[in-house]
C-alpha cells in the first residue's frame, strides 16, 4: 500500500459524512468515521467488510514512514503517538496501538484554519485567560472534548494582540500557529524533545512569556509548571479530569502526602483558571461545549489551601462569581436548552446538580407558557376519612 492510496482512503472517508471527528480502523471492521459522536461505516470501491491484521499493520507502517522513533514507541509500550497530513485537506492526530496482537489506528481530525474564541462561541474567561501575565492555566475534560481546540484559540487570540515570544511543547503538533503579532515556536515530543519536564525546563532558558504544555502527565511536569508560574510565566496545559475540584485533587495525588501543604499555597498562589469542558448532543446532530470556569480571587484560595467543606465549595463560589466571569456546568446547559441547543433529556442527563438544572429548565418552560409538570387534573378525595360500611365475613374474599 502505497501513500497515494492511503490519502486516497482517507480523502474517502472524509467525504463519507458530515461532522467527521475521527477515523478509526480496527481489525473484523470495515473502515469507520465517528460522525456526530457515532461509528458508521465506510463503503469503498472496492469493498473492505473487514479489515484483516495485514491490512491494518500496513496502513501503520505506512503512516509511521520508517520513523525509528515511533516504530521502537509501537514494540516497547504498544502504542505511539504521530501526525500525519493530506495537503490543502486535513491534518490528524494519530494514534497506533496494539490490541490482541493485532495493530489499530485512530486519526483525529484536527482543523486547519486556526479556529478564534469568537468562532468556537467561548465563554468570557477564555478572553480573561489570554489576558494574564502570568500563572497556571488549565483547560480539562475528557479525551475528545476540545481542549486543545480551546487553547488553540487562546494562543491565537495572543498572537494577535501581544509581541511576545510563545513555546508550544505538543505531542504531536496540532494546530500550526501562524506567526502574527508575537513569534511562536512549536516544539513536538520525540522530534524536538525526549519528555514534557524536560522540553518545560528547556522552554525557562528560552526566554518565554507564555508555555502551552500539552498535558500535565506527571509530578515533574507539574512541578516545573508550577516554578515557571512562580517566575513569571504564563503556562497553559490541560488534565484529564470532569472538574475544578478533580483537577486540584489530581495534581496533590502526584506528590507524596508530606508535601500536600505545600503544594497548596503553591497552587493557590499560582492557578489563574480551571476551565473543565464537555461536549454535548446537539439537536438535530452534532455536539456542542458545554463549559465549567473557575478563576482566583480569596474565596477559592482558601478553598484550594484548606480543602472543600460544605458551604464551601468550588460550585457555590462559581455559581455566586458570574459577573466575574465565572461559569458552571448547570449554568451553561440550562443556557443551552434555553437556545433549543439541547434537549431537555440531554440537559438532565449531563447536569452536576439535577435539582438546579430542573429549576432552570421549568423556569423556562413557565416563561414559554409551556407545562412544567406531567400530573394530570388533581381530585379532592371525598371519602378520605369516613368510617367504612363493614362487609360480612362471608363476602370477603
Amino acid at each position: 500500500m502505497r501513500k497515494q492510496e492511503i490519502d486516497h482512503i482517507l480523502e474517502h472517508m472524509l467525504a463519507s459524512h458530515p461532522n467527521i471527528s475521527d477515523l478509526n480502523l480496527t481489525v473484523n471492521k470495515p473502515f469507520q468515521v465517528e460522525s456526530s459522536g457515532q461509528l458508521t461505516g465506510v463503503d469503498l470501491d472496492p469493498p473492505f467488510a473487514r479489515l484483516t491484521p495485514f491490512q491494518t499493520e500496513t496502513f501503520a507502517l505506512n503512516l509511521i514512514n520508517q520513523d525509528h522513533r515511533l516504530t521502537d514507541d509501537l514494540v516497547a509500550t504498544g502504542s505511539c503517538d504521530l501526525s500525519y497530513e493530506l495537503p490543502g485537506i486535513a491534518r490528524f492526530r494519530v494514534n497506533i496501538f496494539s490490541q490482541r496482537g493485532h495493530y489499530s489506528i485512530v486519526l483525529r481530525k484536527l482543523e486547519t484554519k486556526i479556529p478564534s474564541c469568537a468562532d468556537l462561541k467561548l465563554p468570557e474567561a477564555f478572553y480573561s485567560i489570554a489576558g494574564e501575565k502570568n500563572g497556571i492555566v488549565l483547560v480539562t475534560g475528557s479525551t475528545g472534548s476540545g481542549k486543545s481546540t480551546s487553547l488553540a484559540a487562546v494562543i491565537n487570540e495572543i498572537n494577535e494582540q501581544k509581541s511576545i515570544h510563545i513555546i508550544t511543547l505538543e505531542d504531536p503538533v496540532e494546530f500550526t500557529h501562524q506567526q502574527k503579532k508575537a513569534t511562536i515556536n512549536q516544539r513536538e515530543l520525540g522530534k524536538d524533545f525526549d519528555t514534557f519536564s524536560s522540553g518545560l525546563r528547556a522552554a525557562l532558558r528560552q526566554a518565554p512569556k507564555v508555555v502551552l504544555v500539552g498535558e500535565m502527565r506527571d509530578r515533574e511536569s507539574v512541578e516545573i509548571a508550577l516554578s515557571a508560574a512562580e517566575t513569571g510565566h504564563l503556562v497553559l496545559s490541560t488534565l484529564h479530569t470532569v472538574d475544578a475540584g478533580s483537577t486540584i485533587n489530581r495534581i496533590l495525588g502526584m506528590f507524596p502526602s508530606e508535601e500536600e501543604n505545600q503544594i497548596r499555597i503553591r497552587l493557590a498562589d499560582t492557578v489563574r483558571w480551571i476551565v473543565c469542558q464537555r461536549l454535548l448532543p446537539k439537536e438535530g446532530g452534532g455536539r456542542v461545549a458545554a463549559f465549567e470556569a473557575l478563576g482566583m480571587n480569596l474565596r477559592v484560595k482558601d478553598i484550594i489551601q484548606n480543602g472543600e467543606s460544605e458551604g464551601k465549595t468550588f460550585y457555590d463560589v462559581m455559581e455566586q462569581s458570574k459577573a466575574f466571569g465565572m461559569i458552571t456546568f448547570d449554568t451553561c446547559i440550562v443556557d443551552l436548552y434555553s437556545k433549543g441547543l439541547i434537549s431537555e433529556e440531554t440537559a438532565k442527563a449531563y447536569a452536576s446538580n439535577k435539582s438546579n438544572v430542573n429549576r432552570g429548565i421549568d423556569s423556562i418552560k413557565n416563561a414559554r407558557g409551556e407545562k412544567t409538570t406531567d400530573i394530570g387534573k388533581l381530585e379532592v378525595d371525598k371519602s378520605y376519612g369516613k368510617p367504612q360500611a363493614s362487609v360480612p365475613p362471608w363476602q370477603k374474599k
